[in-house]
């Protein structure tokens, strides 16, 4: 594997309105991606994520039954299957964050990593799942009423360019499980969000760098922008981000708009980083054996 590798983080708007048929929302914003995946590829990207559940608005915001019919099956759903040939056609690496359902009525927020050659690695499932209202007009972060909480660890996929971890969204809050894709090998890990200004904005760009520095490693930060009716709840920000293991900046998106961001990785920083550091040599997890066994 060559140590310089394109990494296009896709952020974008849902400017389909809430209240119209699910398969609206997909058909839409799976054109969309379609063809901002195209751009990426067209600016040099080899490895390209997109953000949370991208095929439509980020429906957690309320409690409707309704949302359980964007899922699909992953591998054998036919989102899975659209991107698998587009990633094979244009030899780039693909995360897919998609709502996932298994079986007859079991959902998971998931991302399935697709490689260059259009084959499927695998997938991985939110494992921290917020539920929390805001404001005093019944919208909320809900994601419990609609998934559960990841049960496949936190693997890494190593694809044709790079070893490549996920987290998702409401993951970043928790260091534990990005310490862990660190461990496992990952040398950059993508975080697909869906956050809107207010409450945790000022930790966007302080946790996922504290994660890459601590960890070695870069982190792609992704978030959508604009509004979304009927919820109009906030703003989601952009400002998708690659940061470097240094905590430097290596590409920052825009607040407002559709846009695809370019960044480079080098995997000899971060050899050099790890071997100026030595985090994973200095760590005791003998003596951190009482954390999982700590209640609140």
């Amino acid at each position: 594997m060559a140590d310089n590798v394109k990494i296009g983080l896709i952020q974008a708007s849902n400017d389909v309105d809430g209240n119209q048929p699910v398969e609206v929302h997909k058909q839409r914003a799976i054109e969309k991606h379609l063809r901002l995946v195209r751009e990426a590829k067209e600016k040099g990207a080899q490895i390209i994520s997109l953000q949370e559940i991208f095929y439509g608005p980020y429906f957690c915001l309320e409690q409707n039954t309704k949302w359980y019919d964007a899922a699909e099956e992953i591998p054998n759903g036919p989102t899975t299957k659209l991107f698998q040939e587009l990633a094979k056609e244009l030899s780039v690496v693909i995360v897919l964050p998609i709502y996932e359902r298994v079986g007859i009525a079991t959902y998971y927020n998931t991302a399935a990593i697709i490689d260059a050659d259009g084959s499927y690695l695998g997938k991985y499932r939110k494992q921290h799942i917020p539920h929390v209202g805001v404001g005093n007009e019944g919208y909320g972060f809900w994601e419990k009423f609609y998934f559960k909480p990841g049960n496949l660890g936190y693997p890494v996929f190593d694809t044709a360019f790079a070893k490549v971890g996920v987290y998702i969204c409401y993951d970043r809050h928790f260091p534990e499980g990005a310490r862990i894709l660190g461990l496992k090998g990952a040398e950059i890990v993508l975080n697909p969000s869906a956050t809107v200004a207010g409450l945790s904005e000022y930790l966007w760009k302080l946790e996922q760098p504290a994660h890459a520095v601590a960890n070695g490693y870069y982190l792609g930060a992704i978030n959508r922008v604009g509004t979304e009716g009927p919820w109009n709840m906030g703003e989601f920000y952009g400002q998708s981000y690659l940061v470097d293991p240094r905590g430097n900046f290596v590409a920052m998106g825009s607040r407002d708009c559709d846009e695809v961001i370019i960044g480079e990785v080098n995997k000899k920083m971060i050899r050099e980083v790890r071997d100026t550091w030595q985090f994973y040599r200095d760590r005791r997890p003998e003596t951190y054996q009482e954390m999982s066994e700590l209640l609140p």
